[in-house]
């Protein structure tokens, strides 16, 4: 028999609504629950029109507003380590709500999911996004296979990503690039090392390299980006008796948005000159998006002083569909997947507030 799907209630506070949503596992591949009962919540909504792709489930308006926003959210997590079922807690003085996906990002989801069943009369058509599969490989992502399903449903003006920015407003990402870098050399018997050519020792002008680096801070469109390259992986040697013939460091590039990731790799290439650089990863980053209009207005609307974003997020997927897009949503970045993972209560009832006022406009409707 198929599991029952669990009931989401839309009327209650989006505090209890982010502990409904969180105590429903969904670790990445296993949405499924969740996403039916995101589905059932919104069955009857005579506002909203659902399409349901895989364990993605979007809900749009159609009242022929003369623009269009993008919500979305991430419904997965990673995995649990004894942090479901959540809690209500007391830090620092602070009211907290304690447990896994209450900062990545299942707070932002029930911000939306809320506003989603009670605006039937917003300023702007209003599309959302609850999609799977965020946290693991960039092929499973459920925005990306959406994107690909249905682009008649990227169609917008704006969008705002529901990644944990401490109720703030956070631009545009960082891109992200991975490359191998190898030194290769030639095997010989320890006991006759100069037979052969240590290729550990010849990968230490990359590390020499990476350690006196001086990232960059540049800034777009108002907002200063920080990169950073690093060293996040090594592997070479053979064996306790033989000089290694083949090293491999592999490099994390964060760039800033006003590069492209050919841009990017080009940089690490010239770092590295003389040294084997393959690329394995890149993820283009995306400019901040603030200097539309309708960004403007929704700055406005929330309040605080937009900063940018590090980490690489889904924004990138809409900003490359031609959607300027932001990340807003309740928790700090820096507790993500932590196993005390955490978000303050007034975290999701100011991002609330603020999405609120920005749909329903000056008068309130």
């Amino acid at each position: 028999m198929p599991a029952e799907v669990p009931v989401l209630d839309l009327s209650v506070s989006s505090v209890e609504l982010t502990q409904q949503l969180c105590d429903i596992a969904s670790v990445s591949g296993d949405e499924a629950r969740i996403a039916d009962a995101i589905e059932a919540s919104l069955e009857g909504l005579e506002h909203l029109t659902i399409v349901r792709d895989g364990d993605t489930v979007v809900a749009s308006t159609s009242l022929g507003r003369a623009q269009r926003v993008i919500i979305a959210g991430h419904i997965d997590t990673v995995p649990i380590n004894g942090n479901v079922p959540t809690r209500l807690e007391e830090r620092d003085g602070e009211a907290v709500l304690w447990g896994r996906g209450t900062v990545d990002m299942k707070g932002g989801v029930a911000v939306q999911l809320k506003l989603a069943a009670e605006l039937t009369d917003p300023i702007v058509d209003i599309t959302w996004m609850w999609y799977d599969n965020e946290e693991v490989a960039s092929d499973l992502n459920g925005l990306g296979r959406l994107a690909r399903n249905r682009p008649d449903l990227f169609v917008g003006d704006f969008a705002i990503l529901g990644e944990p920015s401490n109720a703030g407003v956070e631009g545009g990402c960082n891109g992200t690039l991975r490359v191998h870098v190898s030194a290769h050399g030639k095997r010989s018997h320890a006991a006759r090392s100069w037979v052969g050519v240590n290729a550990i020792h010849a990968i230490s002008p990359v590390l020499a390299t990476l350690a006196s680096y001086t990232p960059r801070e540049v800034e777009v469109d108002g907002l200063v980006y920080r990169e950073g390259v690093n060293a996040v992986g090594i592997t070479g040697g053979v064996a306790g008796n033989v000089i290694p013939d083949l090293v491999t460091v592999e490099v994390n590039y964060r760039f800033a948005p006003s590069r492209t990731g050919a841009e990017a790799l080009a940089h690490l290439e010239e770092l590295f000159s003389g040294f084997e650089v393959v690329q394995t990863d890149v993820a283009e980053g995306a400019r901040p998006g603030l200097d539309a209009p309708i960004a403007q207005d929704f700055l406005a609307a929330v309040g605080g002083t937009p900063a940018p974003k590090y980490g690489w997020t889904d924004v990138a997927r809409f900003s490359a569909l031609g959607v300027p897009a932001v990340n807003y949503g309740p928790g700090d970045p820096l507790l993500a997947h932590a196993d005390d993972e955490r978000v303050p209560l007034a975290h999701i009832q100011d991002c609330e507030r603020g999405l609120r006022a920005w749909l329903t406009g000056p008068d309130g409707r």
